[in-house]
């Protein structure tokens, strides 16, 4: 299977060189314009587009950003519960029409009950999860119906729905999912077609693709698999590491490296994990350090993997062995470190793939 790199892009140019989140502070559309461009160059296949209770509002961002960009898709957070799955499906067929098949969901059932109540949002995350699987339902209905149907649920109720349009891509755009508990486990199993994880030591992901497999095998699925890194790279290892030093200790100031004000709480289930490898020691398999995850409490996307471009490529590669086919990477100073990635990990990481499918067909 092709590998898949995921970027993602911010609204607004990032303070310093060790950024943790960028999808928040305001918009910027010159900077999203450029981002979104330098993810197009750098060979990207997707850019995520995130969510949070306060950010600009992820479609329009996405939609700012394909009509500057020639074929970078559009992997867009989406949070069921605050627009009807009926609109939602419009809106969604109607990207995906507009800009040729560009867009992907990533189904987010809330990063914490108290970003929910930011807005209006007060059911606890085991509903939210049963919630979302049936807004996920309501959704591919409306997707594949040519004729009008009625859906009586737990949260909707409707009658007589359908849609005048329906997507580029059939059945669907792909359904990212990710998550560790019980519930989003279930949702995803039966729903969702890419299981997004954070970076986690080679055994224990091997572990998570294997149960989750035999999970959606219960309802005659195959799920494909994303993982999460931030590379940082060096000319040599020793670059990479006194880098990744230094932008420990830049995120280690007395501030709130999060941008969510959690004190290093982790926020989820997926959180802990991370903070329970991180408890192990700071470097598993070699590559990936874990001290950032730790500092920040594992908030997003903060596992990484140090090294020259060819050792983090490689490092990548063994996630593919175990079958993650997709590959979800940015760095600490967004702009920069996508242009690198784009000349000096990207490449290496697609032809390693070509040559372990070669050596796998042989």
């Amino acid at each position: 299977m092709p590998v898949r790199v995921i970027g993602m892009i911010g609204v607004t140019p990032p303070s310093d060189g060790a950024t943790v989140h960028v999808i928040r502070g305001g918009l910027s559309p010159a900077y999203l314009r450029s981002f979104a461009q330098a993810h197009d160059q750098a060979g990207f296949d997707l850019a995520l587009v995130g969510y949070t209770a306060s950010s600009a509002e992820g479609f329009l961002v996405a939609q700012y950003a394909a009509q500057h960009t020639e074929r970078l898709g559009f992997l867009i957070a989406h949070r069921p519960g605050f627009v009807a799955p009926t609109l939602a499906a419009r809106k969604i067929a109607t990207f995906d029409q507009l800009t040729g098949g560009r867009v992907a969901i990533h189904i987010i059932s809330g990063a914490s009950d108290a970003e929910q109540e930011n807005e209006g949002d007060f059911a606890p995350k085991e509903v939210r999860y049963r919630r979302a699987a049936e807004y996920i339902e309501v959704m591919k209905r409306v997707w594949t119906s040519d004729r009008r149907f009625d859906f009586e649920g737990e949260f909707y109720r409707l009658r007589g729905a359908r849609s005048d349009v329906q997507p580029l891509q059939k059945p669907h755009p792909p359904l990212f999912f990710g998550g560790s508990s019980e519930g989003a486990l279930a949702m995803g199993a039966e729903h969702c077609d890419v299981f997004a994880m954070f970076g986690e030591p080679l055994a224990a992901t091997a572990q998570r693709i294997a149960e989750f497999r035999s999970r959606a095998a219960r309802f005659a699925r195959t799920p494909t698999f994303n993982i999460s890194f931030r590379p940082i790279l060096g000319a040599t290892e020793g670059e990479a590491w006194d880098r990744a030093r230094r932008i420990l200790s830049a995120i280690k100031k007395p501030a709130d490296p999060t941008g969510f004000g959690n004190n290093k709480v982790p926020l989820d289930q997926s959180a802990r994990r991370l903070l329970d490898f991180a408890a192990q020691g700071e470097t598993h398999d070699a590559r990936l350090w874990m001290p950032i995850a730790e500092a920040t409490g594992a908030t997003g996307n903060t596992s990484c993997l140090v090294g020259t471009a060819e050792q983090v490529a490689d490092a990548l590669l063994e996630y593919y062995k175990l079958g993650v086919h997709s590959f979800l990477v940015r760095g600490f100073d967004p702009y920069e470190d996508t242009i690198e990635f784009g000349r000096e990990l990207i490449p290496r990481l697609r032809a390693g793939a070509v040559e372990l499918d070669r050596a796998m067909a042989a």
